[in-house]
């Protein structure tokens, strides 16, 4: 017991340095909140579009609900991790000018550990990035003869940097209660660092002084519990067929982050031009998760719906950013958001001793909903495709590398009626499933040896 636990604490340590040594994510859509919140889920979930609430699988550390950890073998240790490389394409026309914008960027994904306490029941500990934060944009303040900053100073150059992460660690628990009815509970314990600054360079006009730049950074350190509920139901058992129903609920709440705020300004006349960073609270919204799951010899289909209520929690808003249709400030605020998720497995023949390829699973999946702020009133549409292959180890073993696909897409709704930016991304994973139970498969990962 000792040794797994000692693993774990490792993994941690390499998760967290791998979640702050890079930005992992490139979007001015991360410039408020949280930031871009990550498809939860394991490898095998995402690359069924992100479904799993209903899923009781053996060999699968169920990520989405608590529930599922019941679907564990005695006797046995599972580990699962991974890494994911990251590609962000930005498009934008601003002013009949076509501008464009890369990032590329590599994390490490799902650390989890899922163990047996007794029959029926199982605990998961898992470490695995929440959102993240990352952005630099350039805004420069047009003429206006009305405007007293341009009358007074001139061209104003706005700059703006953002960069962090927030990690979810969970302690989960499923439990049987009967054959075809289980339930589970988790705490989760939120961390990371957010910071966001802005920098103002005036361009004086011929005769209006001297001005100097002016810059300000905002700090937000986060560390903060919450808990989730889960349930799933048998509707379907038995050896030809199972239909699974699950729920899952999320308990919402501030993160209260710690904020350090600092504005720094070097006007020769102590003349301070712009002194605010654009935010909105950090806090998670209240979740709720149903899905049904249906799975035979070969096929495995599921689907997912989840409901975030962001904007009924928080009700802050920003007036940021020019509209390129109208040319007035627009509106960011949080809103509900709803989303669907669909995703398919195939396996031809689990147990084909001669043909290897005939063993591997074969994922599909789509994913479709908005992001969580709304600009100018209108919503951020957001859709993925999914694309992933599982491959055994060895014949009747349930340990295997899984490799995954995501390609997504935001914003093209808004970047027709506000004139924001339209983006897309593509994502590439593989992760590892080490499963340990000499006594049902021979497969003895991380079984000390009796003799040298």
């Amino acid at each position: 017991m000792a040794l797994w636990m000692v693993a774990v604490m490792l993994l941690v340590g390499v998760s967290a340095r791998a979640q702050s040594g890079s930005i992992n994510a490139f979007s001015p859509y991360t410039m408020y909140g949280v930031g871009e919140i990550n498809t939860p889920g394991t490898l095998a979930q995402r690359s069924m579009g992100g479904v799993g609430v209903a899923a009781r699988q053996a060999g699968m550390i169920n990520l989405l609900n608590p529930a599922g950890l019941s679907m564990v073998s005695r006797k046995s240790f599972l580990l699962n991790f991974g890494g994911e490389g990251q590609n962000y394409y930005n498009y934008q026309t601003l002013g009949g000018e076509n501008k464009k914008s890369a990032h590329n960027s590599f994390s490490i994904r799902d650390i989890a550990v899922l163990i047996p306490l007794h029959k029926g029941l199982g605990f998961s500990v898992s470490v695995t990035p929440y959102s993240s934060v990352g952005y630099q944009m350039m805004y420069d303040h047009a003429f206006d003869p009305n405007d007293p900053v341009w009358g007074n100073v001139g061209r104003i150059n706005y700059q703006y940097q953002g960069e962090g992460d927030v990690t979810e660690v969970k302690f989960g628990v499923g439990y049987q209660l009967w054959k075809n009815l289980s339930i589970g509970v988790a705490a989760q314990y939120y961390w990371g660092d957010i910071d966001r600054t802005f920098v103002m360079v005036p361009v004086p006009i011929s005769g209006g002084g001297s001005f100097g730049t002016v810059s300000g950074q905002s700090e937000y350190s986060i560390s903060r519990f919450k808990a989730q509920v889960g349930l799933q139901w048998n509707a379907i058992l038995n050896d030809k067929r199972i239909l699974t129903f699950g729920a899952v609920y999320d308990l919402g709440g501030d993160l209260k982050p710690d904020v350090t705020n600092s504005i720094v300004g070097d006007d020769l006349y102590q003349t301070t031009v712009k002194g605010d960073t654009p935010h909105l609270a950090l806090s998670l919204p209240r979740k709720i998760s149903v899905g049904a799951f249906y799975q035979t010899a070969k096929w495995a289909v599921g689907v997912d719906y989840d409901y975030q209520d962001w904007g009924s929690s928080n009700k802050q808003s920003e007036m940021t950013g020019v509209n390129a249709a109208t040319g007035t400030a627009f509106k960011v605020a949080y809103h509900d958001t709803h989303t669907i998720k669909a995703g398919v497995e195939f396996t031809p023949a689990r147990y084909d001793v001669r043909r290897f390829w005939r063993r591997w699973s074969y994922r599909a999946g789509v994913r479709y909903g908005s992001f969580q702020q709304s600009f100018d009133g209108h919503d951020l549409n957001e859709m993925a495709v999914t694309l992933g292959v599982g491959v055994p180890f060895k014949f009747l073993g349930m340990s295997a590398v899984d490799v995954g696909f995501e390609y997504g897409m935001r914003g093209f709704n808004v970047n027709k009626n506000v004139g924001l930016v339209r983006q897309q991304y593509f994502k590439f994973a593989v992760g590892f499933r080490l499963f340990a139970s000499g006594t049902e498969n021979n497969e003895y990962w991380f079984m000390r040896p009796k003799y040298d």
